[in-house]
Order: structure tokens, then C-alpha cells, then sequence
């Protein structure tokens, strides 16, 4: 025995075969304030950063080539900082790459943040966890910012969160770490240029905690000032809205880097509307994650089991009236320009994304799960616990929200006054003045000669009456809230979410 301990040893430093520490890379794309990579480096074991390319993420029907490109421009921008090949990026079922780690060159432990995703991402963290327990390797799992695991009712959540957003930053110094850097050993090797598929100069925003750190000044040094005043209109938030969102969902910042960040110009002159507006946002961005973390089976039912029959448009009905939604053809110039911009920037802002949805669920009568994968794909900045919380919550299916049916001409007449917006992304309209562009079939024939405009055949007639479509709604959700069923469930989840 005490040889071969001998030779096992021996062939151990020939081919220097030395157990490393895993950080497995998720929505945490970044060098900073990074607690997993922060405590591996306590550990005299290297460290190897790890971020796995999934065959079952890129089929996933919420995931976009959209979403691969930001994820790699982050990457690219982390392997910048690094030795050569500290960095490992693999293509390939994630136990499969881990399996191959572990035979190569030993796996110690592994280090990571808990990842508020979807059901497969859960499915698989588990198989992982089942995996790692037999092979003997510990796995240390930390909170994404304020979000408590398991967790099935709110007392002292608020406290938490500040606490929390208020501790001190993790950094480490990237020069001291212990790297391991051999990974020629390994063969799921992916190359990130793959995933690069637009110009540098595209709409989209690039991925990377270094752009992210550019955003973030930016809003403090200028674009923030007109936040509060900006924020609900479709064109002004594209230049005033923080824009970080991207940054967050990814996590090419940390929320506490971005709170910390608003604490530091809390008494800036003249800013104190925008600061307390925008604090509110990043309180529900936990907030909402956390309501999907207490109860992640709102991804395939509503909040509400109640409505789970409420009656809903289907056949050949739903088909042509969610193709047009879609595609930002629906004859509703506020909400084609709003579908349009987002699938050319993946980026609208937050009152825009409400009526879209609500004109889905509400002028539509579409069952909501008809278009939430399709906005997922759409949003640069898809978050799964914020995305299934809002889109339930803007369809009126939890019970407990103020119902909100929103005009969509109404919203282009407020947010919109000039058609400056719609008349950019919906150009058929472009020579109708404000504010006829945002009902243009109210045109008479001589007004369409006018504007060089045939409805019906250059831009659509609405797919619904919008007053018809209005009421009815109204109708529908006010009985169906009345409800016993529905009041009796939204008891429980007013239990679990509220705070």
C-alpha cells in the first residue's frame, strides 16, 4: 500500500495534477464584489473560474442569441483581467464538463451564487449537488443579494436587505490570486467569438462590468438628474433611465455596488426626487426575485391558482392576434412602436413593458403565458424572478395588485405627445401629425389621401375595438377578483409575498 501511495504521489507532481477550487461563473459576471470568488482565494487550493455553455440554455425557449452575446462580451471582458487561461469557458452538458474537471485534475470544492432561474436551471443545480455529494466535493452556495433561499414569509426581509445592501464590498486583488491556469488539459473548450454576432456600434448594450462600471457613472454624472421626469416616457428613458439593468440581470455589477453607489450622492443638489425613485426600483428588484424564489412554479401557473380558468381567447382568434402582437403589428401605434424598438435594442422602459403586457392580456384576451417566453427573448435584461413576478402582476392574475388596464392611446398621448417616438419606429405613419398618429383609423378617406396613408393596407386596423376591448376587460377581471376562490387564495399569497 505504501507504495503505491508512493507512485500515486510521484505521478501527482510529474504531471502536476493538483485538486483545484471551482468558481462556477452564473448571473455573476464579474471580478468584484464576488463572494464565491471572494471566499475561494481563502483556500491555499488554485482557483479556476468556470463558465459552462449549456446545450439546454441555448434551447431554451426564453434565451435568444441576444442574451449568448452579452454573456460572452462579459466574459471576454473578465478574461481581460486574468493570466492566460484562468478562465475556462466549455460547451457541454454542465455534470458532463465537471465530470471531465474532476478526472483531469481534482475538483476540492466549488463556489458559487445561488441561481434564482428557471425550472431547468434548478433541475440541473440539483442533479449538481447530488453529484458533487458523491464525489465528495463541497459545494458552497451564496446569496444573490438580498434574496433568501427557501425562504416563506417576510418577517424582517426589509432588514435583511439593508443590512445586506450596506455591508462592505467584497473585493479581492486579482494579482494575488493563485490561478489556475493549465486549461489546455481540459476538451469542452468554447470560443467566445462564436457568440458575437452585431457590430461594437449595435443598439444593444455590450456586456462586461467594465461598460457596466461607465453606465453606472454616467447616470450620477448627468443622465440621472432628469430620472424622475423621465423615466415613464418611452424616448426619454432610453437617455435618463439608469440603464442598468442589463448590468444587474447578468451581474456584471452587484446591487450593492449600485446602492452604495446612490448613498455616496444622496445629498447631491437638486438630485433628491431622482435618488428616491430610483432607491425604490432597486428595493423591488429583490423584491420581485424574491417572490419568484418563494414560489417558482409561477413560471407554468398564476400566482393565483384561482385564475387558472379564467376565460381566455383561443383557436384561430389567439393565433392571428398574438402574431400581430408579436410583431408589432397590431394596428395600435403605441404598442407596435414599443414590440418594434424592443426586438432592435432589447431594451424598453418599465411603464411600456406594463402595457404591453396588459394589452396582451387585457385588448387581446390572451392567456399570459401566450407571450412571456417571447418578451424573454426580447428583454437584454431577461431576469426570470422579475419577469414571471411583473408579467402576473401587469396581467392581473395574483389577486392582491391594483388592476391595471392601460390605453394604449391614452399612454402615446401622455408619454408620447409629439409622436416623435411612434413616428420612429413605426415610419408608415410618420407624415400623420401628433396626435391623430396615435389613432390613426380614426382618419377619414380624404385625411388618409392627405397623409399619404391607405389603413388596411399600409398599416393595419386594430385587431380589437380598444373601448369594446376596455370594458370588457374591466368586467372580467373586477367579477373574477370578487370572487371567493380568488379572495381565498389571495389570503395565502399575501401570506408568502407581502412584507
Amino acid at each position: 500500500m505504501l507504495i503505491w501511495k508512493s507512485i500515486w504521489s510521484t505521478g501527482l507532481k510529474r504531471f502536476n495534477v493538483v485538486p483545484v477550487n471551482i468558481v462556477w461563473l452564473k448571473r455573476d459576471l464579474r471580478l468584484t464584489d464576488h463572494q464565491a470568488l471572494f471566499s475561494a482565494v481563502q483556500h491555499e487550493e488554485p482557483v479556476l473560474l468556470f463558465y459552462c455553455f449549456e446545450p439546454i440554455a441555448l434551447r431554451d425557449k426564453h434565451s435568444s442569441m441576444r442574451h449568448f452575446q452579452f454573456i460572452a462580451q462579459s466574459l471576454l471582458d473578465i478574461k481581460s483581467r486574468l493570466p492566460d487561461g484562468a478562465l475556462y469557458c466549455a460547451y457541454g452538458e454542465c455534470l458532463a464538463v465537471l465530470e471531465q474537471i474532476q478526472t483531469s485534475v481534482g475538483i476540492n470544492k466549488v463556489f458559487s451564487h445561488q441561481e434564482i432561474g428557471l425550472s431547468y436551471t434548478f433541475e440541473r443545480d440539483k442533479q449538481v449537488a447530488t453529484w458533487c455529494e458523491s464525489k465528495g466535493i463541497v459545494w458552497h452556495e451564496f446569496p444573490q443579494g438580498a434574496v433568501v433561499r427557501g425562504l416563506r414569509a417576510r418577517t424582517n426581509w426589509d432588514k435583511n436587505w439593508q443590512k445586506t445592501m450596506r455591508d462592505s464590498v467584497l473585493d479581492v486583488d486579482i494579482q494575488q490570486v493563485n490561478f489556475f491556469n493549465e486549461t489546455h488539459r481540459f476538451n469542452n473548450h468554447v470560443g467566445l467569438d462564436f457568440f458575437i454576432r452585431v457590430q461594437t456600434n449595435s443598439v444593444f448594450q455590450t456586456g462586461g462590468e467594465g461598460i457596466g462600471r461607465q453606465v453606472l457613472t454616467s447616470f450620477f454624472e448627468n443622465r440621472g438628474k432628469e430620472y424622475a421626469y423621465s423615466l415613464s416616457s418611452p424616448e426619454k428613458a432610453v437617455e435618463h433611465c439608469s440603464r442598468l439593468s442589463t448590468y444587474l440581470a447578468w451581474g456584471n455589477l452587484s446591487l450593492r455596488q449600485v446602492y452604495q453607489e446612490v448613498l455616496k450622492n444622496w445629498k447631491k443638489p437638486y438630485w433628491r426626487k431622482t435618488l428616491i425613485a430610483f432607491t425604490s426600483r432597486l428595493h423591488w428588484h429583490c423584491h420581485f426575485i424574491q417572490k419568484f424564489e418563494s414560489e417558482c412554479d409561477m413560471e407554468f401557473r398564476c400566482v393565483n391558482r384561482a385564475y387558472e380558468n379564467m376565460p381566455r381567447v383561443t383557436g384561430k382568434a389567439e393565433h392571428e392576434r398574438l402574431e400581430a402582437w408579436k410583431s408589432g403589428n397590431t394596428g395600435v401605434p403605441m404598442v407596435d412602436a414599443c414590440m418594434r424598438s424592443l426586438i432592435a435594442t432589447g431594451y424598453l422602459n418599465f411603464r411600456m413593458r406594463a402595457m404591453l403586457v396588459s394589452f396582451l392580456c387585457h385588448h387581446l384576451e390572451l392567456d399570459w403565458r401566450a407571450g412571456v417566453a417571447h418578451l424573454a427573448r426580447l428583454f437584454l435584461d431577461f431576469e426570470p424572478g422579475i419577469h414571471y413576478s411583473q408579467f402576473q402582476m401587469q396581467a392581473g392574475v395574483t389577486g392582491i395588485n391594483t388592476i391595471r388596464i392601460y390605453n394604449p392611446v391614452k399612454q402615446g398621448e401622455d408619454k408620447d405627445p409629439d409622436g416623435h417616438f411612434v413616428k420612429k419606429w413605426v415610419p408608415e405613419l410618420s407624415d400623420i401629425p401628433a396626435p391623430l398618429v396615435h389613432s390613426p383609423w380614426t382618419l377619414t378617406e380624404m385625411e388618409q389621401m392627405m397623409y399619404g396613408i391607405e389603413l388596411g393596407v399600409d398599416y393595419p386596423l386594430p385587431v380589437v375595438d380598444l373601448k369594446e376591448s376596455y370594458s370588457k376587460a374591466q368586467t372580467l377581471l373586477w367579477q373574477w377578483k370578487k370572487r371567493d376562490d380568488v379572495i381565498s387564495e389571495a389570503k395565502r399569497v399575501l401570506a408568502i409575498h407581502v412584507r
